[in-house]
């Protein structure tokens, strides 16, 4: 896309991973993967993570940039230890009840079928559309 002139911003959560692909323009946000624009449900930090999307589009040119948006998941980094490991889920141990909500797979359910937000997004959708050919 950037060869033709689309520019485009990644939203990452996994630093080692984007820094190996060398993207063009990446915002690293420090959540857990699945939580990368932000926590499901806060609409006021998904917009303030769109906004610095949108800004930079403008302010980063340096190919291969990387900038840390300026947002912490909690007050310590001890989810960390814990997440996407199962074992804090089932351990009866002294895990408190964010490690134990934040263990375990916390990626939303992958479907082989197009899902929709809205009954007008499904009506509306064309099922010929050419750069939807993958869709059944």
């Amino acid at each position: 896309m950037e060869a033709v002139g689309i520019a485009t911003v990644v939203l990452s959560s996994a630093r080692s991973i984007t820094t190996s692909v060398g993207t063009p323009r990446t915002l690293y946000l420090d959540y857990p993967l699945g939580q990368t624009a932000g926590r499901a449900g806060d609409l006021r930090e998904q917009r303030s993570i769109l906004g610095a999307v949108c800004q930079a589009f403008e302010a980063m040119t340096e190919p291969g940039t990387i900038h840390d948006l300026p947002l912490q998941w909690s007050q310590s980094d001890a989810w960390k230890d814990v997440v996407m490991r199962p074992s804090a889920a089932t351990d009866p141990g002294p895990a408190s009840e964010e490690e134990k909500r934040l263990s375990g797979d916390q990626r939303t359910q992958r479907h082989a079928s197009p899902q929709y937000q809205f009954s007008e997004d499904r009506e509306s959708a064309d099922p010929q559309c050419p750069s939807c050919v993958f869709l059944e």
